[in-house]
Parts: structure tokens; C-alpha cells; sequence
């Protein structure tokens, strides 16, 4: 092998490197996320999937409750959607205590987490579709 070939050859496996971990960073490199990739899946029953999504549904109020100068209290999960993206997308639908209003509704609401980057942010945050029906 002559010297030029041999640099191109380096080059070569270089480059595939960087690509391979540049698509591992953005979460491709595992088989089960590779399946779900983009697709947004039902979770099963928001109580039983601990209190992660829990905490990750009370950040989403937290939020919002900032941004909105509200009141809202946190009441419980309904339904927990997500999606794979360059970390995760969460969809709630949630139920919150409107103290203004003096009642419970429903809501819904979407946070992006990246937890490599210690990263979340609420994305959305709506009275649910449902509850204006």
C-alpha cells in the first residue's frame, strides 16, 4: 500500500468515526430508539411509570406557572405520550388545579428533555382540546 492510499484510508476510517459518534450523540445508535425514531408511542399507565414522568409533568406546571404569572397546582397524569428527537419529547395530558378559576382541568403540555445535557424545557402548555369540548 503506498503512502497516498494509506492517507486516504485514515481519512476515511476518521471521518466514519466522528459521523458514528455524532449519531450516537443525537441518540441513533441504539437498536430500540432506532424503531421509535420520530414516531410519537403511547406510554402505558402514566401511575405505574414512576416518578420520573411525575416530576418531568410537575416541571411542565412549574413552567408554565412562571411564565403565566398562575396558580396552577399540580393534580395527576392521564395519558404520557413521547417521541424520540434529539433526546426525548414528552406529551402530557395532565390534570391541574386552576386556583383562579376554582377548579380542576385538564391540560396539555410538552417538554423536551436531553439528559446527557442536563437539559429541559416546556415547550407547550394548553387547556386540552378535550376540556373545550
Amino acid at each position: 500500500m503506498n503512502r497516498r492510499t494509506s492517507s486516504y484510508v485514515a481519512s476515511s476510517l476518521i471521518i466514519t468515526a466522528l459521523l458514528l459518534f455524532a449519531f450516537c450523540e443525537l441518540g441513533f445508535c441504539r437498536v430500540e430508539k432506532s424503531l421509535f425514531m420520530g414516531r410519537i408511542r403511547d406510554l402505558p399507565d402514566p401511575t405505574q411509570n414512576g416518578v420520573e414522568l411525575e416530576s418531568l409533568a410537575r416541571f411542565a406546571v412549574e413552567e408554565h406557572n412562571k411564565k403565566e404569572n398562575s396558580l396552577l397546582k399540580f393534580g395527576r397524569l392521564v395519558k404520557t405520550r413521547e417521541q424520540v428527537v434529539a433526546g426525548k419529547m414528552y406529551y402530557f395530558t395532565l390534570e391541574a388545579n386552576d386556583a383562579a378559576a376554582g377548579k380542576t382541568k385538564v391540560y396539555e403540555a410538552k417538554v423536551w428533555v436531553k439528559p446527557w445535557m442536563n437539559f429541559k424545557q416546556l415547550q407547550e402548555f394548553k387547556v386540552s382540546d378535550e376540556q373545550n369540548a
